[in-house]
C-alpha cells in the first residue's frame, strides 16, 4: 500500500502517440520523470525528435502519420525493434476540424475520423502481442485512450467530426476493455477539458475565455493535472479500472 509501489512506473515501457506536444508531451514528460522508458510518435519528425532529445536517453522518437494504415504498420514494426513488450499505450494522437454545417468538407470528416478513431483501434491491434507479453492477471498491461469532454456533451463549436470521433473513442474504449481484459490488458480513457495545446490555440480567444469562466475551478488544465491522471492510469493503482472514463476538466462537462 506504499505510494512508491502503487503509483510507480519505473522500468515500464510506454508509448505515447501524438507525444511531441500538448497533452501528449505532458504525459511523456510525466512518465520519463518517474522512471519509465517512453516511445513518442507524431507526424512532425523535427518536433518529435527534438522532444526526445530534450528528455534524454529514456525517450525514443519514431515519427509516423498514424492516420495511414501503412504508417501504423511501419510504426508497430519499428517499436518491435526497440522492445519485446509494451506495458502502457497512450492513444493520444488527434486532430480537429471546424466549419459550419453547410460547408463542412468530407476531407475534414475523414482526416479527423481516421486519426482520432481508426488509428486507436488498428494501432492497438498491431501492438496487442507486445501488450500481452507485458500483462499478467496480477499486473495487466494498460491501454489509455484520450477522448474529450466533447464526446460527453454538446459543444458550442461546430467541430462535427471531432465531437463524433471523441464520442466514438469513449465507446470504443468500453468495447476494447470488454474483449481485451481476458488477455490481461485493461483499456480506459481520459476525457480532457480545456488544456493549452496547438489544437486549442486555434480556438478564438472569446471562446477560450468563456470556457475558463464557465469552469467551476476557474482555470484551464495544466501539465500537473494531466501528468497526475496519466501516472495513475499507468500504475498498479488503477489495475481494477476497466472500461472507465476519467473526466479531467475542472468540472466543466458535468456542470455547464
Amino acid at each position: 500500500m506504499k505510494i512508491e509501489d502503487l503509483f510507480s512506473v519505473a522500468g515500464k515501457l510506454a508509448i505515447v502517440t501524438g507525444g511531441s506536444r500538448g497533452i501528449g508531451e505532458m504525459i511523456a514528460r510525466a512518465l520519463v520523470a518517474n522512471g519509465a522508458r517512453v516511445i513518442i510518435t507524431s507526424r512532425n519528425a523535427a518536433v518529435c525528435d527534438g522532444l526526445a532529445a530534450a528528455l534524454g536517453p529514456a525517450c525514443i522518437s519514431i515519427p509516423a502519420d498514424l492516420a495511414r494504415m501503412d504508417e501504423i504498420e511501419r510504426f508497430a514494426a519499428a517499436v518491435a525493434t526497440h522492445t519485446d513488450k509494451v506495458d502502457i499505450l497512450f492513444n493520444n494522437a488527434g486532430a480537429s476540424w471546424g466549419a459550419d454545417f453547410d460547408n463542412f468538407p468530407e476531407s475534414g470528416w475523414d482526416k479527423v475520423m481516421d486519426l482520432n478513431v481508426k488509428s486507436i483501434f488498428f494501432l492497438t491491434q498491431k501492438l496487442v502481442g507486445l501488450l500481452e507479453r507485458a500483462g499478467s492477471a496480477d499486473a495487466p498491461a494498460k491501454v489509455i485512450n484520450i477522448g474529450s469532454i466533447d464526446g460527453q456533451h454538446v459543444s458550442d463549436l461546430e467541430t462535427y467530426s471531432y465531437a463524433a470521433s471523441k464520442a466514438g473513442v469513449l465507446h470504443l474504449t468500453r468495447m476494447m476493455a470488454k474483449f481485451l481484459a481476458a488477455r490481461h490488458i485493461t483499456v480506459n480513457a481520459i476525457a480532457p477539458g480545456f488544456f493549452p495545446s496547438k489544437m486549442t490555440a486555434g480556438i478564438a480567444e472569446e471562446f477560450r475565455e468563456a470556457f475558463r469562466a464557465a469552469t467551476p475551478l476557474q482555470r484551464w488544465g495544466n501539465a500537473q493535472d494531466m501528468g497526475g491522471v496519466a501516472l495513475f492510469l499507468s500504475s498498479r493503482a488503477s489495475d481494477f479500472l476497466c472500461g472507465s472514463v476519467l473526466t479531467v476538466d475542472g468540472g466543466y462537462a458535468t456542470t455547464v
